[in-house]
């Protein structure tokens, strides 16, 4: 369980992380070696979930949406300065909820 949770926090640092730089190239005007990284670690996103435990592709990009929600709304919070509101936060803890649903019930 703590090596699922420590493998999709790094998968949604490497794609939240990946994206801003992106963003900040294409959006504000930074250097295009902002994208170059920014493109080099959403390749390691893409590679991270291949390192989970669970058996099913989808069922593991579908938890990892609820965290990179949670992980979006502390980026926000932490990076652009935006306080999550109320609703930021009960939408995160709405997510997960769905991911532990989604990981850990009991199946045959």
């Amino acid at each position: 369980m703590v090596q699922a949770a420590i493998l999709f926090i790094l998968a949604g640092l490497a794609e939240i992380g990946g994206g801003y730089l992106v963003w900040l190239w294409l959006r504000e005007a930074r250097p295009y070696w902002y994208g170059v990284i920014g493109a080099i670690i959403l390749v390691f996103y893409g590679i991270i979930p291949t390192l989970q435990k669970f058996p099913s592709f989808g069922r593991v990009y579908a938890a990892y949406g609820g965290v990179f929600i949670i992980l979006a709304v502390l980026w926000g919070w932490g990076v652009d300065k935006k306080m999550p509101d109320t609703y930021d936060w009960i939408g995160a803890a709405i997510c997960l909820v769905g991911v532990t649903v989604m990981l850990w019930a009991p199946r045959q």
